[in-house]
């Protein structure tokens, strides 16, 4: 064990790379994150990639119970015998085939996500939305710029849209790369995500918007009437209001959806699998 200034003891651990493992140490980063969590004593909560247990402990400290997601079986070990079982609960397993739904309902979502799989994951926990009461995630600060980012924005594309397509989104605040050890070398950042309920723009069919989101990104330097050339005439994009020559990024969820549902209508599931 071993004491950084101004940080909680590591215990000794060594990280493992592939599971993208960077524990969070620094005190003020940490008691700034719970903070922004706020949990109160009868949440239903789980916390993805606990680690060495930097957020667990204050939040198990705050809460009836906590439920735990890990994939590592040494930190497994670890956590089940640091907490007692009655009131946290590790389910030991990938968070991207956990099945968040079995929780129950109104689940608060908080972690560190390891950067290599934040997408997927992010992904993952949206097919679960209608049981999740909000999220608060720590993720590679650029990750998070995507998330958040506006149309006509360099950063805006098919995370942006998706996500927000769902969530209201928020950054809360930075994490610089010396909070953690071993040191990362890309800065973090904490975002909150909050279902809408109701979708302000809910599309007919959720899978052509993803098809056609994705198709369209896919070919971002494109314009619109040739990035989806097959699936829209130049008299749909009239028809529609949505302006052929522009590119992916400049069109805003409420435009994503149009054109999803005027493509689902065409000829049913057909126009969508042309992508």
């Amino acid at each position: 064990m071993r004491r950084v200034p101004g940080t909680r003891p590591v215990m000794r651990h060594v990280p493992r790379k592939r599971f993208g493992q960077n524990f969070l140490i620094d005190e003020a980063a940490i008691a700034a994150i719970v903070a922004a969590i706020a949990p109160q004593p009868r949440d239903r909560m789980v916390e993805i990639g606990p680690g060495l247990g930097a957020l667990t402990r204050p939040l198990a400290a705050r809460l009836e119970h906590l439920h735990l997601i890990e994939i590592d079986r040494d930190i497994v070990a670890r956590l089940r015998a640091d907490f007692p079982a009655g009131r946290v609960t590790v389910h030991e397993g990938d968070a991207l085939r956990f099945d968040f739904g079995a929780l129950g309902p109104r689940l608060r979502v908080v972690g560190n996500l390891p950067y290599n799989i934040s997408t997927p994951l992010l992904f993952h926990l949206a097919r679960h939305v209608a049981g999740i009461e909000d999220i608060h995630v720590m993720l590679q600060k650029e990750v998070v710029e995507r998330m958040v980012a506006s149309p006509s924005s360099s950063d805006y594309g098919r995370l942006s849209v998706m996500l927000q397509y769902r969530f209201r989104m928020e950054p809360v605040l930075a994490v610089p790369a010396g909070a953690f050890r071993p040191v990362p070398r890309v800065e973090s950042a904490v975002v909150r995500m909050a279902p809408f309920a109701p979708l302000p723009h809910p599309a007919a069919d959720e899978a052509a918007l993803a098809k056609i989101v994705a198709a369209a990104f896919a070919r971002r330097r494109k314009t619109l009437r040739n990035a989806l050339r097959a699936c829209f005439t130049d008299a749909d994009f009239e028809r529609l209001g949505v302006d052929k020559g522009l590119r992916a990024q400049d069109l805003a969820v409420a435009d994503f959806v149009r054109l999803a549902d005027h493509a689902a209508g065409l000829s049913g599931a057909r126009s969508a699998e042309k992508f």
